[in-house]
Order: C-alpha cells, then structure tokens, then sequence
C-alpha cells in the first residue's frame, strides 16, 4: 500500500486553497506600513517613527484557552479571532503601547476551511476595530495531535509606545482608588471550569430567565477591546496604572500593577455581578473563593487614580455611557 501525506492525515492543497480564500479578507487590516503579507516566509512591517521621541516596542502573546470549546460545540467560530485580538490589544495598551501588527497560529486535527475561513474572518474583525494589521500567521494541520474536530487558536500582538508614555505604577500611592469598568461576560478566561460544570451541548442551549440569550451564546460573548477608552482616559486624567482583569481574577491581575508594599482593599458589593456569574456559581457550587481567582466577576479593566480624580471620571465615564464603578482603593 503506497502511502502519501494526504492519507497521513495533511491536506496541503486544502490548505493552499484556504490560503487563497482569506487573502483578499486579510489584506483589509493592511496599511502603508505593510510592506510584504501573506505568501512570504516572513512578513515585512515599516512602522512609522515620526510621532516618537524615544519610541519603545511592547509585545504580548496569549490564546482564547478553552473557549474554543464552546465554539465548537455550538458551532459558530468567527467570534474566538476576535476574542484573541483584543485580548492581546488589551494586554499591551495597559502598558501605554499602540498596536500595530498581530501575527496568529491556528492548528487543527483536520482543516475545515468553512470554520478555519469564519475565525480569519473573526482576526480581521478585531485588527480592524483596533487598527493593526494581521500581516502573517500559521495554520498546521497535525492529525495525531489533535482529534478531528479539535483545534487551537493563539496570537502575538506588537504595538509602540514613546518612552514617557509607558504606564509607570511605581507613582500608585496609598489611597489611590480603583475604578471597574464592566467586562462583556467571562472575556477569554475560567471556560475550563465552566465546561466541567456545563459539560454537554443540551446544558450550552438551555435558556435561563436572567439571560437574554441561550446559555452557550452568552458564554460565547466577545472579549471587548478597551483601547480606545484607555487612550481617552490617559488624554484627559491622570491614571497611575491599569490592569487588564483575565486569569487570576481582579486581584491576581491588579496585585502586578501596583508596588510591592501596597495592597488592595477591594469592595465586592460595590458593583453588581451580572447574572451569568451567579448561574455558574449555583449551578456548580462553586465557592467564592474560586469565583474571584478564576473570574472577572464583571468587571474587565481596572483603571488606578488619584482620589481626587475619581468623581471627575465616574461622571466622564457615565457621559460615554461606559458602566464604571469605585471598587476599591490602595492601602
């Protein structure tokens, strides 16, 4: 019996033929800076330095984690790209830094070009809303590896940042006050546990009366993107730091973000958790301690103040019509 690639498992002219389909979709995120995309071993990216005095690099790395499991088992994918773009958006504009590029790795047990084609279609939607561009990527087909159906999704952002810009939390003083502002459900963490306790297709579908949407749809939600609000923000007031509230919850995430000698003292009743968050935690009977370290518990980004400020940005925050709670301050 002869043996090839293909019947191993690797499909290369599927995947050239996916190539071909998310060119035209991808080449949307480009921009004047981008001098070579898709097809070359490597891409080529020109930043503009012009606007930078001393200007900085910042780089971040990240996955959606098991939410892909969700996505599969409901079957809509053009959501998780999305998820990871403003994730890793997310992770550098905390620092202070623009993004400019995003680079992505997809590998599957087998290519499904309709599914692999709706997550592309996810990346440029996120790199457009940020303004980037998604100038390369990899899509490794390893039977073996990975079940049929299965699949992984991460990415890497590179973004620019002038020096004195960098966010500087050394400057974060006893008294500063920590203001919320309100996630768009679980973002990309904590769907391990939530997969063990919603553990079949038949629990993701079902409806419950406190959401406005099935169970899985709700799970499925974007991670929002708080770059522009951040650079609002920074215009006009004076945020000593910022934590992006992912894995390890609100203080394992704010606890980076603030000088060794500080601590936090946190007011859990002072915003209200959204429903899905006390479903899960019914539902599983899951403790409280659990819920804060594997949950944002809605609230997706901490912006760390002078107490002097904080009024002034509640009413701004409310006048853009962004959900933003005192949940806490420095001690």
């Amino acid at each position: 019996m002869k043996v090839s690639y293909k019947s191993s498992g690797v499909n290369i002219p599927k995947a050239e033929d996916f190539v071909n389909k998310i060119k035209p979709i991808v080449k949307r995120t480009f921009n004047k800076s981008v001098l070579s995309g898709l097809g070359n071993f490597g891409a080529f990216f020109k930043p503009d330095l012009s606007h930078y005095e001393n200007p900085v690099f910042v780089s971040s790395v990240d996955g959606v984690g098991t939410k892909i499991k969700i996505a599969s088992a409901i079957g809509i994918f053009d959501t998780v790209g999305e998820d990871l773009v403003n994730h890793c958006v997310n992770d550098i504009a905390v620092c202070g830094a623009k993004p400019l590029f995003f680079l992505d790795y997809y590998s599957v047990g087998k290519l499904n070009t309709r599914n692999a084609v709706d997550i592309v279609k996810g990346l440029v939607r996120g790199c457009e809303a940020n303004g980037c561009s998604l100038i390369g990527g990899e899509t490794a087909e390893m039977p073996g590896l990975y079940q049929k159906d299965d699949f992984d999704l991460a990415g890497a952002i590179f973004g620019i940042v002038d020096k004195k810009d960098i966010v500087d939390y050394s400057k974060v003083r006893k008294g500063d006050i920590m203001i919320g502002v309100e996630s768009t459900g679980l973002h990309t963490n904590g769907y391990s546990l939530v997969r063990k306790i919603f553990d079949s297709k038949a629990k993701l579908n079902k409806y419950y009366p406190d959401l406005s949407n099935k169970l899985g749809l709700e799970l499925l939600k974007v991670h929002r993107s708080y770059f522009d609000l951040i650079t609002t923000l920074r215009s006009k007031f004076n945020i000593k730091s910022i934590s992006h509230i992912t894995g390890g919850g609100i203080e394992g995430n704010t606890k980076r973000v603030i000088p060794k000698d500080r601590a936090m003292k946190i007011d859990w009743n002072s915003w209200e958790r959204p429903p899905l968050f006390n479903i899960i935690q019914k539902t599983g009977n899951v403790p409280e301690s659990d819920m804060r370290r594997t949950f944002n518990l809605g609230i997706g980004m901490i912006f760390i103040v002078p107490d002097e400020q904080a009024s002034g940005i509640i009413r701004f925050m409310k006048f853009k019509k962004e959900k933003a709670f005192i949940i806490g301050s420095i001690i």
